[in-house]
This record gives structure tokens, sequence and C-alpha cells, in this order.
């Protein structure tokens, strides 16, 4: 159960005693910008001005949850500051302002540079207020708040002996009858005032009161905390950015004391508390997210029929949040914490509630969340090119934006960020504008099971998911309801076979590991696979067929009755499928090999292996070769945008932990993931990669899909081969010689969709010259 202390909403507190109230924002917000352009750079009242329209705007933003005003008041605080150098008078107002807005935007889009700068602006702000100044209990108060929030998000125990240290320094100057923050009440004073008593009565870090109640302290304490946050969530209207946290607090408080006493009212309240998340109106924010995922916790543990409400609130507030965030790998770590294990929940939660297609759906929406957003700005728009010249139109002006929003978020600067907001809007607009269209209502929306289920069109597709409340496989079939296939084994369970096979990969070549091998991967056919074998054998869906997967990296080996292949994600492959290239013009394919990178040991087959792929394919393709010193970073890059098919052959180094930068190895250095993601491809269709560990990616996050297979596919390359761990040289090239002579037909081109049946080939003729762990390496990902 969360802390209430953990759910408090950061109040902070600003001198405001140049503040006029205006009941229209508006209006008040127009009249400033006026005022500002009356006061150029080099007038006396400049930073006056600039405090006074930041302050409007936050307060804007504080109502309605318009990021752009938080963004826009955050600028012009800085200025101000500039405005205030070390000696004015003013320079503690702004360095307070400033910490505040940032501490919002933290709050609002978890990005940790934002927190760590509010900190440092409210220590200075502190400096200038030694003991008996008039503010010194408004920069502890502030202080202690931000430690508190960042100890609580981080657990650095100084913070947590600060931020108490703080806060009894605050009491202290501040005892019973103290006035408020303008001089005269008002309902932010009132509600800062009950969140800072319900602190108090909610000590950090403690979980759920859990204290000898036979003394009936503790009960006294939360029947005070909970009285205290009702006149709170009063004081937040509907619209509010702060009334996702105020519910949860109370809501939290009212299950707490529900536990301790069994009063059904407690808990029906709770619950209804929570059920008016899933009604905000406005974007989502972080703590909108963290409210959602705290009432999916609670329903979960008192099984109570909300769960699956609480599990499309909490994915619809995470696709929320995740977009007004940017593709940038700098804000992976956000989308990693926002995720966590809620898709493969929900999963498991719309299974027991016999929801199968919103199974489908919300797994679909809370895995590879990071990819999934990179492609809002790469969304294909062919047929809407083709509808007519208005839609023509619109698809021209949906592509530039996207590429422009896409290098402002990648140059994302201060400087930038008003560049970034302009473009919102206007991205923004078009969108809504091409939702308006005929079939294209739901563009760039989460996909209904109706378009997933258009992966299933070639063979089923099969989602098995692993979660703490049950492990279960789902058929989905081209033309009929999804098939539920209860796994009878623990998610426990796979992880010990996921740690064991990853730590016996590790030995894989050496002549020992065989009977280990076989062992686990018989537990898989046990577990798993045999299952879903007989519910397919009871489809009739039979062998020989061509099937597709959405595995997470521990779950390994289908057997060898059906064509298996991949997928990140169901929309990925339905893509893939659609986007058909209707060029008939020469088809371009590019061989790059690196033998001896500037890290690593020389490969030896490189040479050999790109030959015979040259014997194979260049009597029906443009085929060009780079290898050798040729081979860096650069011009790798620059083939890779110009060739509809690659051949990667070289060293792959993943890097578990900072994802973004595994890598290939070229001559000069690592062309890595973040690298590859700022390409702009032409009509991609097949990428093999020849190298080792292409399919590992974030150790944390494994649905994230974080790896270089993944990259090329969500590049738009719509059929990759790739491989789960290390690969031997030479077996390397065998596999590639008999794949490429399998995937050669008298047609005259070169065809991506043959490429999982001519892998399944050429594995099946090697089988008795590889060794096991070999012939299960490569996997198809795609069509």
């Amino acid at each position: 159960m969360p802390p209430v202390s953990a759910t408090l909403p950061t109040v902070f507190e600003t001198d405001s005693s140049s503040r006029a109230y205006c009941p229209d924002l508006d209006e008040a917000i127009e009249l400033h910008w006026a005022a500002l352009l009356l006061r150029p750079l080099g007038h006396s009242l400049r930073s006056i001005s600039l405090n006074h329209l930041a302050i409007s705007l936050q307060d804007r933003f504080q109502q309605r949850s318009i990021l752009s005003d938080l963004d826009e008041a955050i600028e012009l605080h800085r200025a101000a500051l500039l405005l205030h150098p070390v000696g004015h008078p003013l320079r503690s107002m702004s360095l307070n302002n400033l910490a505040t807005s940032l501490h919002y935007r933290f709050q609002q889009r978890g990005i940790l540079s934002d927190f760590d700068e509010a900190i440092n602006l409210h220590r200075a702000a502190l400096l200038l207020h030694p003991a008996g100044h008039p503010l010194q209990s408004i920069s502890l108060n502030n202080l202690a708040t931000s430690l508190q929030d960042r100890f609580q998000r981080r657990g650095v125990p100084s913070d947590l002996d600060e931020a108490i240290e703080f806060h009894r320094a605050t009491l202290l100057l501040r005892p019973p009858g103290h006035a408020g923050l303008r001089g005269v009440p008002s309902d932010l004073d009132e509600a800062i005032k009950l969140h800072q008593a319900a602190l108090l009565l909610c000590p950090l870090g403690h979980f759920a009161f859990e204290t000898d109640s036979s003394s009936g302290v503790s009960c006294l304490i939360l029947d005070e905390a909970i009285e205290l946050f009702r006149p709170a969530l009063l004081l937040y209207p509907l619209e509010h950015s702060f009334r996702s946290i105020a519910l949860n607090n109370l809501a939290v408080s009212l299950q707490d004391r529900f536990r301790q006493r069994g009063i059904l009212s407690d808990q029906d309240e709770a619950f209804r508390l929570h059920l008016q998340l899933s009604h905000l109106s406005h974007a989502a924010s972080l703590s909108d997210l963290s409210a959602a995922k705290s009432w999916v916790t609670s329903a979960e543990e008192m099984n109570h029929g909300s769960a699956l409400i609480a599990y499309q609130t909490a994915l619809k507030f995470l696709d929320q949040h995740v977009a007004l965030l940017s593709s940038s790998s700098r804000h992976f770590n956000v989308v990693r914490q926002a995720t966590s294990s809620l898709a493969t929940d929900a999963f498991s939660c719309s299974l027991r509630h016999g929801a199968l297609k919103t199974a489908v759906e919300l797994v679909e929406q809370g895995r590879a969340v990071f990819w999934t957003q990179l492609t809002r700005f790469r969304s294909p728009l062919d047929e809407l090119s083709l509808s007519n010249d208005t839609s023509a139109v619109l698809a021209e002006e949906f592509n530039q934006l996207s590429f422009r929003l896409r290098n402002a978020f990648d140059k994302s600067t201060e400087d930038t960020s008003l560049q970034i907001r302009q473009l919102t809007v206007q991205f923004d607009d078009v969108v809504s504008r091409i939702r308006m269209l005929p079939d294209f209502s739901r563009f760039l929306l989460p996909p209904l099971f109706s378009d997933l289920q258009k992966a299933a069109e070639e063979g089923p597709t099969i989602i098995v998911n692993a979660s703490q409340y049950g492990c279960d496989a789902l058929i989905i079939l081209k033309a009929q309801d999804p098939v539920h296939v209860p796994l009878v084994v623990a998610r426990t369970e796979v992880s010990e076979l996921s740690s064991e096979f990853q730590s016996l990969a590790e030995q894989f070549g050496s002549s020992d590991h065989q009977h280990k091998l076989v062992g686990i991967l018989r537990k898989l056919w046990d577990y798993i696979v045999d299952p879903v074998v007989q519910t397919l054998r009871k489809s009739k869906v039979h062998p020989g067929s061509r099937i597709c997967r959405t595995l997470r990296e521990e779950e390994r080996q289908l057997s060898h009755i059906y064509i298996s292949s991949y997928t990140p994600t169901l929309a990925t492959l339905v893509r893939a499928r659609r986007h058909v290239s209707r060029d008939a013009s020469p088809q371009h394919f590019v061989a790059i090999g690196q033998d001896n990178p500037e890290r690593g040991k020389e490969l030896r087959c490189i040479a050999p292996e790109l030959a015979v792929i040259a014997q194979h394919v260049a009597p029906v393709v443009s085929f060009t070769s780079l290898t050798d010193s040729h081979a860096t970073v650069q011009r790798a890059s620059e083939a890779l945008s110009r060739n509809q098919w690659v051949h990667l052959a070289c060293h792959g180094m993943p890097n578990r932990q900072q994802p973004f930068e595994s890598s290939f190895a070229m001559r000069d250095g690592p062309l890595m993931i973040k690298d590859l993601i700022r390409s702009h491809w032409q009509n991609p269709e097949f990428a093999f990669l020849s190298a080792c560990h292409t399919t590992v990616g974030d150790e944390k996050s494994l649905d994230e899909s974080i790896h270089l297979a993944a990259t090329m596919q969500f590049s738009g390359f719509r059929s990759v081969i790739g491989s789960m761990w290390s690969v031997d040289d030479e077996v390397a090239r065998q596999v590639v010689s008999a794949f490429y002579g399998n995937l050669v037909d008298g047609s005259g081109r070169l065809d991506c969709t043959r490429a999982a049946a001519a892998l399944h080939k050429a594995i099946k003729s090697l089988r008795k010259k590889i060794p096991l762990e070999q012939q299960i390496v490569f996997v198809h990902i795609g069509v």
C-alpha cells in the first residue's frame, strides 16, 4: 500500500506581495504581455513585468493544466532572475519562483534535471533569508517539501533528514494562528495549511499506520488526517492539476482505516474517489499517472470490481503523459519508471474479467511505449496522400511538422522551448483536422482490437504474458475471437528459468552446457509451448503454418512444428504488412562487413560471408558492399539510409544498462541505436543483422524492446533477422549462405515476406551440422 505521505501534493509558497488578484486570468495575462512590451531590455521595471506575467501564467496552469503556460512561466522567471543579480533585493523572490515552477514541471513530466535545479535554487533562496527574515519560513517550507519529494523518488536518507529538519524549523516560525501568505485567508493558504497538518499526522516514509492500534492512537491520527484531507480536496476544482493527488490522498487514508476497522463505507468511498480519476479532463501528468497506479494497486489488493477501469485509466494517462515528452532517449528513464509492469498486469486483469479483446488493446498500449511515441512523428501517410488534393496537403503538412518537431526535440534547450510549444500547437491542429477525414478518426490514437487483429492475417499471433497475478497465452486468429490459454506456471518460475538461461548463454561454446540447455527448453515446452500447440491444433492451425508471437526476451523458442516469427507489438506488424512498396524501380542492397573494428576481436568469416551474399543476390538487385576501412560509422549510416535491403556482418555490442548505446562495431567506433533512430530511411524492406546479441535490450524494461533489431523494425524495416546471444563466426556464414539460397527465387525480385520461411529452411538444413544453441540463436521479426 503506498504511504499517504508519498502521495501528498507538493505545495509551494511564493512571495506575491506585488501581485494583484484578477478574476479573469486570460485578460490579466494579455495586460501583462502588453506591459512587458512597453518595458524593453534596460527598463527599470522590466523584471517586475516578467515576474507578474510568469506568475499569472503559472496560476493559469494550476487552474487549467496547460503545460505550455508552465514552460513559458519558467522562461520568464529565468529572464527575471538574470535581471536580479547577487545583491539585488528581489533576487530571493526570483530564485524561489523559478524553483517552484521547475518543481511543478517535474511533477508533470518527471525530468530529474528540473528537480535537482529546483532544489539548488531553493537552497540559494534560503541563504538570502537568514534568521529573523520575514520570508525565512517560506524558503524553509519550500526546500523541505522539495527534499521530501526527492527522498520519495530516490530514497537518499540525507534528503529525508534535511526535510524533517527544515519542516520542524518552519513549524517553529508558524505557531497556531499564523497569518496566510497574503495576510488574509484564501483557498490556497487553507489548502497549504491542511496538507501540512496532514503531513505531520502521516510521518515521512510511514506505511499504512502500522502502529499498535490497541491504544487507539493510530486510529485517532487517521481520523484527523481524513478530516483534513476532505476539505483540502474540496479546494481543488475538477480541472485543477493537483486534484488527482488530493483524491488519492483521501482514498488511501480511507482504505487504511478500512483495514483497521473493517467499515465497508470507507472502502466504498475510497473507490468512488478513485473512480473520479477516470473523468479528469486535462492532459495527464506524472502525478495523475501515479494516482491511477495507486488505484490499480488498491483494486488488485481488495479484488475490487473497478480494477479493469483503473488499468484503463492508468494506461490512458500513460499515453497522454508520454505524448508530452519528446522521443529523445534522454526521456527513456521517465518512460521506464512510468510503465513498469503496468501492461502485463492489465493484460492479466482483463483475462480474469473475461475481456479478451480489451486485454489485447491494453497490453499493446502499455508495451514498447518509447517506440510508439517515436512513430507518432513517423507515421506514413501514403493512403492519406492518395485520397484527394486536400488530404495530400494535410499529409504534407503533417510530415513537415513531424520532421521539424523531431529536430526541435533532439536539440531541445531553453532556447528552443518556445519553438517546441508553437510546433506542438500546429501539430495538434493538423492531427485534429486529419481525424475529421473519413477512415482517419483514430489517427495516432491507441489501436482497437479490430485493427490489431489484422496482425493475424497470415497466421495466428500469440501473446505470451507473465504477470505477478498469473501467466497466460492468448491466441489471436484472423476471423475469430481470441482464444485464452491459461499457463500453469508462476512468474517467479519463469524468472528463474530466464536467469538460468542467461547464465547458461554466457557459457555457450563450452562442451558441458548441452544437457542443461535441453533441460531448460523441455521445461519451456511443458510450461508454455505445449499448451499453446495443443490449442492451435484444436483451432485447426495445421503444422507448417506461419505463426507470430509477441514475446519478452526470456521466452525463447517454439517447436519446429510451425514457422515462427516475432514482433514487439502487433501494431508494428500490421504497419509492416500494410506498407508494401509500390516502387518498381531496381532494388538496392548493401552488405556492410567489419571484421577488424576499433574494439573487439577480429572476425575471420566476414569476407566469405559477404562473398556468398553477393553470389546469391547480385543477379537480381543493385548490390554494393562496404568493408574494412570503408565500413565507418558515417559511411555505414549513409549506406543504410540509401538502401532498402541491408546485411550487417560485424560485432554486436549490447548495453543492458544504457540500451540506447547498444551498437554495431564499425572501424572507427560504435554505430549506436541513438544514431540509428535519427536516420531517415528510404522505403526500407529487410535487414539481416549477422551480429551477436541484436535482440538483447534493457534489463530493467524488457517490454520496451530497446535493442538493435527492434530499432531497425521501428525505423521502418518490414522484416528483420536478429540474434539472441553470441553467434559463432563460421556458423553465421553457413546460415547466411543457406538463407539467401532459399530467399532468392525465379521472380527476379527479392521479397521480404519470404524471409521467415527462408530462415526456417536454412536452419532445418543445418540442424545436424551446428550446435543446438546456434540452431535457435537467430529469430525473424516482422512480416
